[in-house]
Parts: C-alpha cells; structure tokens; sequence
C-alpha cells in the first residue's frame, strides 16, 4: 500500500521532469566544452565588410528610436557599406517627427507605411535595398560599436543564413528587470552552445542578421503568430541551412518594467511558439532529419511548458500542505510560547527531501549558466542583484504566462498585443 501511495504523490509527479531540467542544463554545460563551441568562441572579430542593411520597425517608439539609431551609425563599420532604414509602420505618436531628424544623414533611409505589423515593416525595408546581408533592430535596443564585426565572421560558411546576437537588459532599474536580465544571460549561454549543434529555433528581434540570398529563396518575412523572427528561423531550419550565434556581439534591449508588461511579453511569446511549433512546424519535432533541433531541442522545449506549470501548482500544494500543518500543531498553543525564542537553530533537522535536492540541483546549474554567459559576451555591470532576484523571483513568474498562454491556445484566443 506504501508503494502505491508513493507512486501517485505529488512529489513522485515532480520529480521526472527535475531530472529532465537536470538533464538539459547538464547537455549545455557539456555541449560549452565541444569542439565547434570552442571554435566559436575562440573566433576573432572579422576584416571583411560586406554590405549590410539594418532594418529598424518603428510602431510608437518615439522615447527610444532616436538612440537606436545612433548606436547603429556609431557601429565600427565603413559608411559606405552600411546602411540603416527606419520602417515608420503607421505610429499614432510621434516616431515619424523623431525619425525625420535623419532624414539628411547620407546612411539613413526613412520608409513610411500603414501599420501592418512587423513581418511587413521588415520586407518593405528588404524591398529598398540590395545589401548582402540584411540585420533587424527593434526600435528600443541598442549596440556596441563592434557588435558587426563580431557577427560578419559567422557567415563563413555558406550554409549559415541566420546570426543571432549577445543580448541582456539596458539599464535594468528594479528587481524584475533584473530577474529579466539575469535570465537574458542566462540564453547567451543558450544559444551558444546550443548553436554549435544547429539547434536555434529563434533569431530575436535585437540585432539578428540573415543571409539575403536566403531571405529571398524563402520568400521574405510572414506574420509566424506575431513571432515572426521564431517564425522564419524555424523556415531556416526546415530549409536545410543554420543558425550561428555571435557571443560577444552585444546588443541591449529595454524590459518590461512592471508583472503586467512582463506577462503581455511572455504571453505572446510562448503562444507564438506553440502556435508555431504545434501548427505551421509540427514536422520539424522528433525528425531525424533535423538533428538535435528536432530530436531534443524542440521536444525540450514544449515539456518545458508543461513542467514549468506542474511544478508551480506542486509547489503551491506544498505550501498550503505546510501552512495547514504548522496551524495543526500550533492550534492551542499560545501566541507568548509561538514567538519566543527558543534557542539557536540546528540545521540538521531542517526537513531536506530527495524534490528539494533536486530542485536546489537545478537552481545551482542556471546561476552557473548565468555566470558563464557573463564571462562568455564580457557583458559588463554587476550581475549580483539579477542572480539573486532570479533565485527568488523566476520560478513564481513564469508560471503565470505558461499558463495564460496555454489557456489561450486551448480555447483558442487571440489577443491585440498593441491594447491588450
């Protein structure tokens, strides 16, 4: 009887998916030590200067735009091969008397449109110009002057059609942009590993640069559920061509500043990634073909949602479990005795469980991963505070757009991320 109650606890539930969190963190840390890693970043910052056109989408980004585009005229690039195209997509504020002021810069191109998203602000800059290699640079993040450099080298190899870069948060101020920029360094360790192997599924919006040749051959951006950038690394990855990453390509974007930006953030992430991987790309999962993307990388992934929500409401089922039993054994015990002192506390009976070594395990290998993507990009500022708002904050937040997200999918909701 003892061992049937065993197998259908909670705790029993839990502990698979710890393992499998264990197990993946485990691979990155492994894969870091391969030889296409170490080549990578062992990769010097490159002569050649290609063209290049970076594409900046502009929908009411009158705060940021204009310090955007001025660390991209500052890169370490010749003028004559690069060119920056500010994608006015219809703004109702005033991006449009904001980005004017470039409107004489002789490596400034301004194209003004009716708002139709991103994907098509992204193509009609694609449309101006004839550069090699095209980049893209959401309208509130910004580069290191040597972020090019860093990036040209990748495409080397003529099968590489995408490069993603180094990103963390600009100028975090309060304890969630901090948890945000903790986790952001935590993906440059990621995504550099997990790119030595071919498994990128994503090119995020700050600073990505792809092959034209490529984007041309797969017929330019579409809308990939308001993802468009999961959208077409995925149309990379199902085409036969890779995705590199730059570590120490540095680029910083602004975070949400408040729990209800955040989850408005996530929330249309993950469902664009579900939406993504379940619908147009449910082929790419478990086929061979695709190597490790598709063999660990994406399965990873969606169990990842799954768990992250198990493990949430476990752990509010352990903590109400506690709370109802510190109120059993306290009932009739007074107050006075309650909060008494009662002599220093020996740490050899605090209650510690197989879950809770687990769950430590885990935590312990993403603050490593942190302080190795640190190390890796040679991103400066202190990272105490993001490692400590992370250790507190991460696992209680991410729930919270898992499931919203999840929820959506089921009943099929789709939300206007522009008010919603």
């Amino acid at each position: 009887m003892w061992y049937s109650d065993a197998i259908m606890s909670p705790e029993m539930l839990a502990y698979p998916f710890l393992f499998i969190a264990i197990f993946f963190e485990s691979f990155v840390l492994v894969t870091l030590l391969s030889k296409p890693a170490r080549a990578a970043r062992a990769r010097s910052a490159g002569a050649a200067t290609p063209s290049v056109a970076v594409i900046v989408p502009c929908y009411n980004e009158e705060t940021t735009v204009a310090n955007t585009c001025e660390s991209l005229l500052a890169l370490s690039y010749p003028a004559d091969k690069l060119e920056v195209i500010l994608v006015n997509d219809g703004s109702t504020d005033s991006t449009a008397a904001v980005i004017a002021r470039f409107a004489d810069h002789p490596q400034v191109r301004i194209i003004s449109k009716e708002n139709g998203g991103k994907h098509t602000a992204l193509n009609a800059g694609i449309a101006t110009t004839n550069a090699e290699f095209i980049g893209c640079l959401d309208a509130d993040s910004f580069v290191e002057p040597d972020a090019l450099h860093e990036i040209i080298p990748c495409f080397a190899d003529v099968q590489i059609a995408a490069v993603t870069a180094a990103m963390s948060v600009h100028n975090p101020k309060n304890f969630l942009q901090h948890m945000q920029n903790a986790e952001y360094i935590f993906g440059i360790t990621f995504r550099h590993a997990i790119a030595s192997i071919n498994g990128l599924y994503v090119t995020p919006g700050p600073f990505s640069f792809y092959r034209r040749s490529t984007i041309n051959e797969l017929g330019g951006f579409r809308y990939g559920h308001q993802t468009e950038d999961m959208e077409m690394a995925l149309r990379i990855q199902q085409a036969g061509y890779g995705i590199e990453n730059a570590p120490r390509a540095r680029v910083y974007t602004k975070a949400p500043g408040t729990l209800a930006k955040l989850i408005k953030q996530r929330t249309r992430w993950t469902t664009g990634f579900l939406r993504n991987v379940l619908g147009d790309y449910r082929g790419l999962i478990a086929n061979t073909r695709h190597g490790v993307l598709g063999m660990l990388i994406l399965p990873s992934a969606l169990i990842a949602v799954g768990s992250g929500m198990l493990l949430f409401f476990f752990m509010l089922y352990e903590l109400t479990r506690s709370i109802v039993t510190a109120i059993s054994i306290r009932a009739g015990v007074p107050l006075s005795y309650v909060f008494m002192p009662h002599g220093p506390i020996d740490w050899f009976y605090v209650p510690i469980n197989f879950y809770v070594l687990l769950g430590v395990t885990t935590l312990l290998a993403s603050l490593s991963l942190i302080a190795i993507g640190k190390r890796i990009s040679k991103t400066p500022g202190a990272i105490a505070l993001g490692l400590v708002s992370y250790t507190f904050l991460y696992g209680f937040v991410v729930p919270l757009w898992l499931i919203r997200a999840t929820a959506d999918i089921t009943f099929g909701r789709r939300r206007d991320w522009k008010s919603s």
